[in-house]
Parts: C-alpha cells; sequence; structure tokens
C-alpha cells in the first residue's frame, strides 16, 4: 500500500470515529484522560480544550481526540445538542503523565460561552493487514465551562 493510501485510510478512520459515541474508559490506571474544567472559545469560534493522558504501549500512530457538545437555544418545543468536534493531537503511549491541547473552529455562534459537555478519547490507530483499526487507550465525558476570551 502507497503512503498516500495509508494516510487516506487512516484521515478517513479518524473521520469515522470522529461521529462514534466515545468508548467507555480502559481499567488500566496507567491509562488515563483527563479534561481541564474550563474550555476557552473566541469570538470567531475558536474552540481550545485540554487536559492531561497516560497510556502504555501502542503499535500505531496514537491521537487524542475531543469533541464538544452544548444544548442550543431552543426556537419552539425543543432543545438540539450539537456535537463538533475539536481536533485530534499526536500522543506518546508511554506511561508518562502527558499534557494535550486541541483547537478547532466551529462556525460562528455554533458554540457559545457557558456550560458545554465534552468527550475525549485516547485513539490509537493499530496496524491490521492494510487497514488500521481503532483501539481506545482511554475515554473521558465531562461538563466543562466554555469561557470567552
Amino acid at each position: 500500500m502507497s503512503l498516500r493510501t495509508a494516510l487516506g485510510t487512516a484521515a478517513a478512520a479518524l473521520a469515522l470515529l470522529a461521529a462514534a459515541p466515545a468508548a467507555p474508559a480502559a481499567a488500566d490506571p496507567y491509562e488515563t484522560i483527563t479534561v481541564d474544567p474550563v474550555g476557552r472559545i473566541t469570538a470567531d469560534g475558536t474552540v481550545t480544550l485540554s487536559g492531561t493522558y497516560s497510556c502504555l504501549g501502542s503499535s500505531g500512530p496514537v491521537f487524542i481526540r475531543t469533541a464538544v457538545s452544548q444544548n442550543a437555544p431552543a426556537n419552539g418545543p425543543y432543545a438540539s445538542t450539537v456535537r463538533h468536534g475539536i481536533g485530534a493531537t499526536r500522543a506518546v503511549c508511554d506511561g508518562a503523565e502527558h499534557t494535550w491541547q486541541n483547537t478547532g473552529k466551529v462556525t460562528t455562534d455554533a458554540l457559545r460561552p457557558g456550560a458545554a459537555h465534552v468527550e475525549t478519547t485516547v485513539l490509537e490507530l493499530r496496524p491490521q493487514g492494510d487497514l488500521p483499526l481503532p483501539l481506545f487507550h482511554a475515554a473521558r465525558q465531562q461538563d466543562i465551562t466554555l469561557t470567552q476570551v
């Protein structure tokens, strides 16, 4: 398989996984992920989320994947919740605690300062034949506050 094909396959796998619900957290105590209780949002819709992670033993590329959601103001009898991917950062699975920070831009007015919900995972794309398969090292869902900067 060419490098271009492999990178395309990996990008497609990440895109599909960004839409998938977060997996349950791993039971290993050295495989953890945390989310800082406050995230940042700018007037142009740029969101920055951060925290720490620790994982051990990988054979493929590992990423910290994040998404944020917030109840939208109701126009009528129902409020909606939309989930926005806020990027993926490369991770190192050496058993040590590391910090992570993901920044992504959402459409203007898609998110606002206030209460929000973050889903984050430590996701490995483990080689399995010609297709990398996802392996979740750790996952977390947490309520945070988005502050305007």
